[in-house]
């Protein structure tokens, strides 16, 4: 089991940006693929990005261009990144990282591959 916990959600007003941190502490092999969703007020839980352990990257077209994934193995424990710049309002929402041992070829932006969850933290963007 891995344990995830993001940090960085903030308000922000349109235009402006927000690097969001999700450490995962553990079982390093459970975060071997990684992922950012977010859940929007009365909508959906939505895959915005994933990243695969040789660094190869994933968007949602919502967010292409704006958003960058990264991620970095420090001894014991392995941070995930999202860069948000340009943020619109439709941003706004909570944005969890998701992360599990294996992946499915084509589901990177989906939730079912992942079973490790952090509890999220909030971005919102004002207009």
């Amino acid at each position: 089991q891995v344990q995830l916990v993001e940090s960085g959600g903030d308000s922000v007003k349109t235009g402006g940006s927000l690097r969001l941190l999700c450490v995962a502490s553990g079982d390093d092999d459970s975060a071997r693929y990684m992922a950012w969703f977010r859940q929007a007020p009365g909508k959906e839980r939505e895959g915005i990005s994933a990243i695969d352990p040789d660094g190869t990257s994933y968007y949602a077209d919502s967010v292409k261009d704006r958003f960058t994934i990264s991620q970095n193995q420090d001894n014991a424990k392995k941070s995930l990144y999202l860069q948000m710049t340009n943020l619109k309002p439709e941003d706004t929402g909570m944005y969890y990282c998701a992360a599990d041992r294996h992946s499915w070829d084509g589901y990177q932006l989906h939730e079912v591959p992942y079973k490790n969850w952090g509890r999220g933290t909030q971005v919102t963007v004002a207009s």
